[in-house]
């Protein structure tokens, strides 16, 4: 791969900070590429589509910063709460303009004092621990017991609430975590599908594909101060567990997927290859604190001294790529105060997309689409060629993340290196390689590691995370290293269960070297999980571990 053949960008002008840009011309013609693509999709997708029509700028839904003001900047910054996001999910008791106007006439000065405001106007959550049974029955019939603990009615939000509406029952993450989650739910269906769970399996898929809808994308979480960005496109995997054969809910499914695909490709997401391919980065439309972390995110930027909303931007798109945070995302490997997600090309997504397009492609064929399936074939071929081209370090022998102010490929050796596996992708000598490196350097005593370098960020050595255990083991699986993706299974689980014995809990993330809780992080390991309870049953059933 030639290293110094630079990639053009079609957001950002070059004006010397940041990426690498192009020209306005190449902004101008991918603009309107995009609105054409997005008419054609309007067209196709018109007939099953509610009449409900989206948002028109889904970052523009007020959150709480935007509503509370001082109120919220105080609360946060003064850390009334330990946990920024408890303030962010508090329902007003009465009229917002009312709680202002009493705020704005108060003297606050005083942490106890500003608690008893917030406390007397506002109804604040609490976390729900999931149960610890004290009897310890065995794994599978713990996690079978958790899914009513962790599933949710229909939303219909009060006045003031910041959760967004949702039609079915869903299952949510546990603690802190009160709503659904995206990329987070197809761990969880794994599980719900092998606990027999599938009419809760179609209600989160519905439950996502009226956010689509509704806002155009499916939000990180399904609370307003969510909305700005999304989380890795898993849509079209929850879609293919699904049994439905309705036409029109499968209809109105692939103009959903449609509908993912145009977000991910607007133009501030997108980047053009030396060859014309497009590949996608991980973006935020806000360039702000995010609410449930304002207070880290101020000091983290404030502490960078950069310019502050270029690096709230890179926060919020390191939030948006699920890993928040990583070695992979900080620019000189180790400081979060160097974070540059924005100016990375990440495998993983790219990976997923290159799954996207083919999922629609087949989609429409099943439909009879015969353009929509030669247009979204052709894009995936493109991209696994680009991904093969610019996302492979040969030296290393495995997939990697491609820096665009570096030009090559970024060093460090990450899970996510997997993902051209989990998708299909990958040349068969490259995937051989890439398993080799897993073996190598991934591979922990007590199940995968997520990178090589412990800087004290939670999707760092020594965690390791059961969403990355599955994507390892079914990608290796796939090219025929099923002795390796059982060895990962086994010892993650073994893990679980260690952990389960000692305290009676499940939870989001393990020390994978010393076989205990996960750290690391802006908030301390939650329990519940969903998506560890649905990893380890997926690994229970394939493996036949018990």
């Amino acid at each position: 791969m030639t290293e110094n053949a630079p990639f053009a960008d079609p957001v950002r002008i070059d004006d010397g900070v940041g990426r690498a840009g192009k020209t306005r011309q190449r902004l101008n013609i991918l603009n309107i590429r995009f609105l054409q693509s997005f008419a054609v999709l309007a067209l196709a997708g018109c007939a099953t589509v509610p009449a409900t029509p989206p948002v028109a700028s889904a970052a523009q839904v007020a959150t709480p910063a935007d509503t509370y003001g001082a109120l919220f900047a105080a609360v946060q910054e003064r850390r009334i709460f330990p946990d920024g996001k408890t303030f962010v999910d508090a329902t007003p008791r009465r009229p917002v303009a009312a709680i202002m106007r009493d705020y704005a006439a108060g003297d606050f000065a005083t942490d106890d004092a500003l608690r008893a405001f917030v406390l007397v106007n506002f109804d604040v959550p609490s976390d729900r621990a999931a149960p610890a049974d004290a009897a310890r029955p065995p794994l599978a019939e713990h996690i079978r017991v958790l899914w009513p603990q962790l599933t949710r009615p229909p939303v219909q939000p009060g006045p003031g609430s910041t959760a967004l509406p949702l039609p079915r029952s869903f299952v949510v993450p546990g603690g802190r975590f009160r709503e659904i989650y995206y990329w987070d739910s197809y761990f969880t269906m794994l599980g719900l599908r092998a606990d027999g769970q599938d009419a809760l399996i179609e209600g989160m898929i519905d439950d996502f594909v009226s956010l689509v809808e509704r806002y155009g994308h499916v939000p990180n979480g399904a609370r307003t101060y969510y909305l700005s960005r999304s989380q890795p496109p898993f849509l079209y995997l929850m879609m293919g567990l699904s049994r439905a054969t309705d036409p029109a809910v499968k209809a109105r499914r692939l103009t959903a997927l449609r509908r993912e695909h145009a977000y991910w490709t607007t133009p501030e997401r997108s980047i053009i290859t030396p060859d014309g391919a497009e590949l996608q980065h991980y973006w935020d439309a806000r360039e702000t604190p995010r609410d449930e972390s304002w207070r880290e995110d101020v000091e983290t930027a404030k502490a960078s001294g950069r310019p502050l909303p270029e690096v709230y931007r890179h926060l919020r798109a390191g939030a948006e790529s699920g890993w928040d945070y990583s070695s992979r995302w900080l620019a000189d490997g180790r400081t979060l105060t160097t974070i540059d997600t924005t100016n990375i090309v990440p495998v993983d997504l790219n990976s997923l997309l290159w799954g996207l397009e083919r999922a629609i492609a087949d989609g429409c064929r099943g439909a009879g689409d015969a353009a929509c399936v030669d247009r979204f074939a052709a894009l995936a071929a493109t991209r696994g060629r680009a991904i093969e081209n610019w996302l492979w370090d040969d030296a290393g022998g495995r997939y990697g993340d491609w820096d665009m102010k570096r030009q090559k490929v970024r060093p460090g050796i990450t899970a996510a290196t997997v993902y051209p596996l989990f998708a299909g992708l990958a040349r068969p000598d490259r995937a051989a390689r890439v398993a080799t490196t897993i073996a190598r350097d991934l591979l922990a005593p007590n199940g995968l590691r997520t990178t090589t370098v412990d800087t004290g960020q939670q999707w760092d050595k020594p965690n390791g995370w059961a969403p990355l255990q599955w994507v390892a083991a079914d990608g290796l699986r796939r090219y025929g290293r099923d002795d390796l993706a059982q060895q990962i299974a086994s010892r993650f689980v073994a893990t679980a269960e260690r952990e389960y014995r000692a305290s009676g809990k499940l939870l989001e993330k393990y020390d994978v070297e010393r076989s205990r809780a996960g750290s690391g992080g802006e908030y301390p390991t939650q329990d519940g999980f969903g998506w560890t309870n649905g990893v380890i049953r997926a690994f229970q059933e394939r493996y036949a571990i018990r």
